[in-house]
């Protein structure tokens, strides 16, 4: 019986083709569906945080509940002459305290091509950006200038100006310029980062208030599924530099007098104000899986709404919560009962926690047992609410919480509010660290919540990365492995080299050749660089320790090159009398990629050879090869050939051109993708036959694509 693939369309009856047509058309509306739905993989993170510049110190903070709350620093304002414990007195704050970071008026110029005179118009949230988003992309394993040209995203939340605003109170009109201007316009600080990387994407700064970074995120996701872009920025900043948001939010009551975030205590009052920035870089999951990218977790699905008509403008309301969780959950397809964790907004208001966790406890409560509680924390207690960067922060947490398998303890809960109905709800708070249960064969699934001062809530729903099994190959160590590091700077990549000792130590687990290829594959490359050959970790160690500490070393070099986007590189591929018997077999042993390219030349062959082409390359102790005749010669340096390009493109040499003699000639149309690589053993196939089948006294051979004759 055949299927109506397989009669021509004239041939159908009126109900057959209406029947072929509706298929078609819910085949195309399942695509589009799939593609809608599509999970989206966080590949890589950064961040400068209270206490923490990368998400391993975070981590250490989470874990040991570590609380990033001190007095305002000198370098902000004089905090004697702003404070008065007397809410609503006028021009004054009743607090004192906050999450700050460190150092914020530091910032390498020069690295982004920014001049002295630009830097100093440039709000130091810009600045941040810059560097963040940087280290976002080499935790990605994504060298920054790979993506010029491409179709990048950008989506960048913001909500405070305060360089403006000192701006305005401290330089007169005569020594404003324009780059005041570009410094300081919330849309420049998502357009100079695409600017810098030479991206065309969307590009986009959103204020939401709090929620800003969250809803960053979940239109950057969007922005993936609907194929505008492969690869995507997201997150936020905020920087506390004027004390004029600190006098209106006194004004409007919302801080804590303590400057802590007390999310779910009693003694709830306010919230602490805290500073940062956190970038994500995502890619949809099928992308990141077919690029073998490191994977940190998994976005199934989000939702942005609006409080409407709540008790005031500035009052959350919890029945817009409970609507915006259950839309997020639908868009995800995951059920309530398989979500373990919330990251909550949790501010530690006495008004805007009971409303959550009671929402909470209406969306996630029926038909969970006491056994599998709720578990919800809340990392404001920790660094203070991050405003515009909040959301992403708690991305971060969540999702480190996840690769660790365990939830950090929740800081400053003491006595829980009284206004909320624990007995009745399914929730519980981490008050130590606790592992994160887990269903056998399931993935781990937290939400993360953000709801803006505005009214503009967000919810992303996150699982746990998909656990790769990691293929381990029987591959011989190679002898020796080589790291080549780079900065703009001598000092810079002394630094660099200590920072890789230090990363060498602390991670063990990390195989020596791994951490090698992802610096030559996945970073920049600068004009100051450092090669360094060593036989183990430990060597490795001490020779990037020497370095760092200004001393020269044994298999150790450093040089400076004038060009340091690297000279451009031709690939030349041989022609017939080059062969011998186990050529590439070295790298056939140690090398994953030589080896695929080979063993998928080997099957590609087997119908045209005798003998399979891997017995011939590298034949068994005492086997005869017969890789000296042509009928075998020509497909071997093919497949040999084209397996030392697909190895130099895998440790990041591409070329800009190819070039060959003979052979080598069709392995180059190849490689430029003039034909397939199934297409272009076969010719090199029958062309060896054809050559082996010629008199000695010679003749002529003509080749074509579908056919070959004498």
């Amino acid at each position: 019986m055949s299927s109506t693939s397989d009669i021509g369309s004239d041939e159908l009856s009126p109900l057959q083709s209406a029947l072929f047509a509706l298929r078609k058309m819910r085949a195309r509306l399942d695509a589009i569906e799939r593609a809608r739905r599509e999970p989206i993989a966080i590949v890589g993170a950064a961040c400068r945080f209270p206490g923490a510049s990368d998400p391993e110190s975070f981590w250490s903070a989470l874990r040991e509940g570590r609380d990033a709350v001190r007095d305002v620093p000198k370098d902000r304002w004089d905090i004697d002459a702003y404070y008065d414990p007397t809410p609503g007195a006028p021009g004054k704050m009743y607090t004192r305290r906050g999450a700050f970071l460190d150092e914020v008026d530091r910032f390498d110029a020069g690295f982004f091509g920014v001049s002295p005179r630009e830097a100093e118009g440039l709000d130091p949230q810009q600045r941040l950006l810059l560097e963040v988003s940087w280290e976002a992309l080499e935790r990605a394993a994504i060298a920054a200038p790979d993506l010029a040209g491409t179709a990048t995203g950008v989506f960048v939340g913001i909500m405070n100006g305060d360089y403006g605003l000192l701006v305005a109170d401290h330089v007169s009109e005569e020594r404003l310029d324009g780059y005041v201007g570009t410094g300081n316009g919330f849309s420049f600080q998502a357009g100079r980062l695409s600017y810098v990387l030479g991206v065309h994407g969307p590009c986009m700064a959103l204020d939401t208030a709090c929620s800003s970074s969250l809803v960053a995120i979940h239109l950057a996701c969007q922005s993936l599924r609907d194929g505008e872009c492969r690869v995507a920025l997201a997150g936020g900043v905020n920087l506390i530099l004027s004390p004029r948001p600190n006098i209106v939010l006194s004004h409007l009551r919302a801080l804590a007098p303590d400057g802590r975030s007390k999310a779910f205590d009693a003694s709830a009052d306010g919230y602490g104000r805290g500073e940062g920035c956190g970038v994500v870089v995502l890619k949809r999951l099928s992308d990141a899986l077919t690029d073998g990218d490191p994977i940190v977790a998994v976005i199934r699905g989000s939702a942005v709404n609006h409080d409407g008509p709540s008790g005031g403008l500035t009052v959350p309301n919890g029945v817009a919560q409970r609507a915006l969780i259950r839309r997020a959950l639908a868009a995800s397809g995951v059920e309530a009962s398989q979500v373990s964790y919330i990251e909550a907004h949790g501010t530690g208001t006495s008004l805007g926690d009971p409303i959550e966790l009671n929402a909470l406890g209406e969306v996630f409560g029926p038909g969970r047992s006491p056994e599998r509680p709720l578990w919800v924390g809340a990392v404001k207690a920790n660094i203070g609410h991050l405003e515009a960067a909040a959301g992403v922060a708690g991305v971060l947490k969540v999702a480190l919480a996840m690769q660790h398998g365990e939830l950090p303890v929740q800081p400053h809960l003491r006595q829980p509010n009284p206004h909320v109905a624990w007995a009745e709800l399914p929730v519980r708070v981490p008050m130590e660290r606790t592992r994160w249960p887990s269903a056998e064969g399931e993935r781990r699934v937290a939400g993360v919540s953000s709801f803006g001062m505005s009214g503009i809530n967000a919810h992303v729903v996150l699982e746990e990365a998909p656990s790769l099994a990691e293929v381990k190959e029987a591959a011989a160590e190679r002898p020796a492995q080589l790291l080549c590091i780079s900065a703009k700077r001598e000092g810079a990549l002394r630094e660099l080299a200590g920072k890789y000792a230090a990363h060498l130590g602390s991670h063990p687990e990390e195989q020596l050749g791994d951490v090698v290829f992802t610096a030559h594959t996945g970073r920049a490359h600068f004009a100051h660089r450092l090669s360094v050959v060593a036989s183990s970790r430990a060597q490795m160690q001490e020779r990037l320790s020497a370095f760092a500490r200004g001393e020269g070393g044994e298999q150790t070099e450093r040089g400076q090159v004038e060009r340091a986007e690297g000279p451009r590189v031709a690939f030349l591929f041989t022609g017939q009398g080059s062969q011998y018997v186990g050529m590439g077999q070295e790298l056939f042993a140690t090398e994953p990629v030589f080896r695929r390219a080979i063993e998928e030349c080997d099957a590609l062959l087997r119908p045209h050879l005798e003998r399979p082409l891997i017995e011939v390359l590298y034949p068994a102790e005492g086997q005869a090869s017969p890789l000296d005749e042509t009928e075998y010669t020509q497909p071997a340096l093919f497949a040999v050939e084209y397996a030392l390009s697909a190895q130099w493109r895998a440790w990041g040499i591409e070329p800009f051109a190819v070039l060959g003699h003979s052979v080598g000639e069709y392995v180059a149309a190849c490689v430029a993708g003039v034909f397939g690589l199934s297409e272009g053993l076969g010719l090199i196939a029958t062309r060896g036959r054809l050559m082996q089948a010629l008199p000695k006294q010679g003749a002529m051979a003509a080749l074509f694509a579908d056919e070959a004759t004498v």
